[in-house]
């Protein structure tokens, strides 16, 4: 099985940003905790992170010519804001979980509105870097090969 992680804006800033919020544990170490994960899973994974909203639906497109079987996504604040990324994951059509380190729920109100929800089969928010490894799993659940 092969998963696409895709991770967006200001996601490599872990670690400095907002530590009350997100923890003092940095991109880096996300990455090794990801790699870690899709190795116990049997998971072939590869990892991707931008700031830029066109090079994140460029990788997701990519998806679909790279024969990859599902994709975890926190595409941090693009996630309130774009119709671009759910367009993109409409027309690649592969299984996408939408990930979240904090609780957006229980944040600011646009916080509360996710475009990418509105495809994603499910979404995990509020468990830290452990709601990267329940994607990982409920992908592998669903779908593995």
């Amino acid at each position: 099985m092969k998963v696409m992680v895709i991770n967006g804006v200001n996601l490599n800033m872990l670690g400095i940003r907002e530590k009350d919020l997100y923890g003092a544990r940095d991109f880096a170490t996300l990455k090794a905790f990801i790699k870690e994960a899709a190795e116990e899973l049997d998971i072939e994974v590869e990892l991707y992170q931008s700031n830029h909203e066109g090079d994140i639906v460029d990788k997701i497109q990519a998806c679909y010519f790279d024969d990859v079987d599902g994709i975890v996504i926190n595409a941090g604040a693009y996630t309130h804001t774009s119709i671009a990324i759910l367009d993109a994951l409409k027309a690649v059509s592969i299984p996408t979980v939408e990930v979240h380190i904090t609780d957006i729920s229980s944040r600011e109100d646009f916080r509360k509105i996710s475009y990418i929800s509105l495809y994603a089969e499910k979404m995990i928010k509020g468990k830290g870097f452990d709601g990267y490894k329940e994607a990982l799993m409920y992908l592998k659940g669903k779908y593995g090969k």
